[in-house]
């Protein structure tokens, strides 16, 4: 069993930036892809940037050239920075191991 734990989300101006982080632990070593996606409440949760073990990385239209996703295999932690946010990024973040294991979340809000 793997379990995933996000932190990192909070309130923040529109143009700021915040920093995800996830922590996976319990069986890891087989964890290939690492991703994360977001929730609005009421809309279908969208994937917006998985990596692959050996550092490749895809994002999402919407966030590229804002967001960058890493990761270290060593210590099985994940990181999404996030830079000139804006209002409509505003959502639950979750990060997942593989399209199996998913974390509970966490809020982000941009907002003035």
């Amino acid at each position: 069993q793997v379990e995933m734990v996000e932190s990192g989300g909070g309130l923040v101006q529109p143009g700021g930036s915040l920093r995800l982080t996830c922590v996976a632990s319990g069986v890891t070593w087989s964890i290939n892809t690492m991703a994360w996606d977001r929730q609005v409440p009421g809309k279908t949760r969208e994937l917006i940037a998985f990596t692959y073990r050996d550092g490749r990385a895809w994002y999402v239209d919407s966030v590229k050239g804002r967001f960058t996703i890493s990761r270290n295999n060593a210590n099985n932690t994940m990181w999404l920075q996030m830079n000139s946010l804006k209002p409509e990024d505003s959502a639950v973040y979750y990060c997942n191991a593989d399209n199996r294991h998913w974390g509970q979340g966490t809020q982000v809000t941009v907002s003035s």
